[in-house]
């Protein structure tokens, strides 16, 4: 799909298959590569969480109103909030036994409204220039957010593949009753998994709020859509139990090559809302593991 997205947008722009642009591609990608790379443990547990978005608006505006004073140490607090957020879902789920759809789709809500509530819909500005050097710029001619999003994979990478944690989250999504059997404590890994959700988005989210320099309300508004369509596409199936940093590093680069070609190409903003959600629920269709699942609500 990768290759054949190349294809047919280089056809359609000749401006689409150039070193300038694919840098752009990869910038627009990192925000998104961050954030999916924490949802591909939620998912890969068979839960879900909507509010990745308003947690990405939620960091970037702790990062704002601390940079000023805290330079490029403000990604502490960036991550701290996204961190807490992160585990209000978790023990949401765990521990009210609430069902990550519903937990999340409210959090999304209280989070956006919370960034609403001390914004009142005006942006606020990024001019700590220690900030926006250390987040922004280059070396070698490679953006620092794109670094930062690599080193975050190969770290994600080696939870997934070479600890216990890894290996549990997986053996939950594979069948959360044999998991509990086994001695795997399900309710604090789900919420260790969360965190570690909440904590990547609040990354996503300084980056985010550097390269706009400020933070909006409208900041994140519709990514749950390109990370679940990432991470699905990817191969991380919705019912749980399989995943790969790998296949949702790909995901990530369909999806960005997908919105950047179409912009490139001149599509219409409203058709290509409809075809990434096209795009997803093909995913979906062709994942799903219909074994695990008995009856389709």
């Amino acid at each position: 799909m990768l290759v054949l997205l190349i294809v047919i947008f280089s056809i359609a722009s000749p401006r689409f298959l150039t070193f300038s642009n694919l840098l752009i591609v990869l910038q627009q990608g990192t925000v998104l590569l961050v954030a999916a790379l924490g949802m591909t443990f939620v998912i890969m547990a068979g839960s879900i969480d909507l509010s990745v978005g308003s947690i990405v608006a939620l960091a970037a505006l702790a990062a704002a109103l601390t940079a000023d004073s805290l330079g490029a140490a403000a990604i502490i607090p960036a991550i701290a909030v996204g961190a807490v957020a992160g585990l209000i879902n978790g023990v949401l789920l765990a521990k009210g036994k609430v069902p990550s759809f519903i937990a999340t789709m409210g959090a999304m809500v209280v989070y956006r409204g919370i960034v609403l509530l001390f914004t009142r819909g005006a942006p606020v500005s990024i001019e700590d220039e220690q900030f926006l050097n250390v987040y922004t710029n280059r070396t070698l001619g490679i953006p620092h957010s794109v670094i930062i999003g690599l080193v975050l994979m190969v770290v994600a990478y080696g939870i997934i593949n070479r600890t216990v944690f890894g290996r549990e989250v997986r053996a939950i999504g594979g069948g959360e009753r044999v998991a509990i059997l086994t001695g795997i404590q399900v309710a604090r890994v789900k919420i260790y998994m969360y965190v570690l959700l909440g904590a990547l988005c609040g990354i996503a989210g300084l980056l985010q709020g550097a390269r706009a320099m400020a933070a909006t309300a409208q900041l994140g508004e519709g990514l749950e859509l390109d990370v679940i369509a990432a991470v699905v596409v990817g191969g991380t199936p919705l019912t749980g139990g399989v995943g790969s940093v790998v296949g949702t590093t790909l995901g990530v680069l369909i999806i960005t090559l997908l919105s950047n070609g179409m912009n490139m190409a001149g599509v219409d903003p409203y058709l290509q809302n409809i075809v990434k959600g096209t795009v997803l629920v093909c995913a979906v269709f062709v994942t799903i593991d219909r074994r695990k699942i008995g009856i389709i609500k």
